[in-house]
């Protein structure tokens, strides 16, 4: 990984590693080379000359409407010749098909959103190499049809902040806001038009690792599930850390008395075949039982042995387990 020498930034990537892999996330190493290489493009490729073609016209018109730096790279793109433009079309396409396989075997690429900070005097100073430093971890995006979103990663050891961007394949776009949703300890968003449980589907309501962007999520996307919504048990219920579970894992039991609590959970919709798939891979003291939601319908869900009240951490606090692992990533990294 680059820093430019910014350890502050390299420490505030380890940290970002080690809430990945809190959350339960498989950190694969890949080959970073042709993302490089696809990143470098971007200013040193024949791409520069698209942006004379777009809006040098305006700026050799309006000089004076137009920053200098602005117009010093619009400049830059009328001196690539056409041969050098086909040579740069075939480099990128040599490093798309080099990267498609990383494809294969990962969900999606995390990386810094930048990696070092710049004072304003200093991108003053050499702005269009700064301004290409700062692209280093996201100038092959655009160039590589791939679809990202940043999201805030704490503070730096000096106080200033740090971002990380989640990257993955044109299209994957609802499951990268997934993921996000997954790092920030948040539900994840749903569509304007949810999905509707087809015909002989069963709603199954998931409260812990089968969350979008969670490790046995794949359990309910490679049976066809689809969500429904992001929503909340009625106030009947605690959540619990099991012990010794890997990955790590809750249990949703039904409270005593008045001693309830509404809990996060996502509401999927999965085939009679898929649900009796789910239901033969549970093992205690997980199960498959009714849970009752905030609007008071009564769903399929996991729920679990009161039993382990005894020997299990008392999560009900945190409201959901994204919560409560996002508040255990925080506290290790402190």
């Amino acid at each position: 990984m680059v820093f430019h020498g910014d350890r502050a930034a390299a420490a505030a990537w380890e940290a970002a590693l080690e809430h990945a892999a809190g959350l339960g996330w498989e950190l694969v190493e890949i080959d970073y080379a042709p993302f490089a290489q696809a990143a470098r493009l971007l200013y040193e490729g024949a791409w520069i000359a698209e942006r004379a073609a777009a809006v040098g016209d305006f700026v050799a018109a309006h000089p004076d409407d137009v920053d200098p730096i602005v117009a010093e790279i619009v400049g830059r793109g009328e001196r690539p010749t056409a041969v050098e433009a086909f040579r740069s079309s075939y480099c990128l396409a040599e490093l798309r098909r080099a990267s498609e396989a990383d494809w294969e075997r990962i969900d999606a690429l995390l990386l810094p959103t930048t990696p070092t900070i710049y004072t304003h005097e200093q991108i003053a100073a050499d702005p269009i190499a700064t301004n290409a430093a700062l692209g280093t971890y996201t100038n092959f995006v655009n160039l590589l049809d791939l679809c990202a979103v940043a999201v805030p990663a704490g503070a730096r050891t000096d106080g200033l902040p740090f971002g990380v961007t989640l990257i993955a394949p044109r299209d994957e776009d609802a499951e990268l806001i997934g993921l996000a949703a997954s790092w920030l300890g948040e539900p994840p968003a749903v569509a304007a038009a949810p999905a509707a449980a087809g015909a002989g589907d069963t709603l199954l309501a998931v409260v812990g690792a089968h969350l979008s962007g969670l490790p046995l999520n794949h359990q309910l996307t490679d049976l066809g599930a689809t969500l429904v919504e992001a929503t909340r048990t009625a106030a009947l219920y605690r959540l619990y850390a099991l012990a010794g579970t890997i990955p790590p894992k809750p249990g949703l039991v039904r409270a005593q008395a008045d001693d309830g609590h509404c809990i996060e959970v996502e509401v999927w919709a999965i085939s009679s075949a898929g649900l009796g798939r789910v239901i033969g891979s549970v093992s205690q003291p997980l199960s498959i039982g009714a849970v009752e939601l905030a609007d008071g319908t009564t769903v399929s869900g996991f729920v679990c042995d009161s039993r382990v009240v005894e020997t299990s951490r008392d999560i009900t606090e945190w409201g959901g387990w994204r919560a409560f692992v996002a508040a255990s990533s925080h506290a290790s990294r402190a």
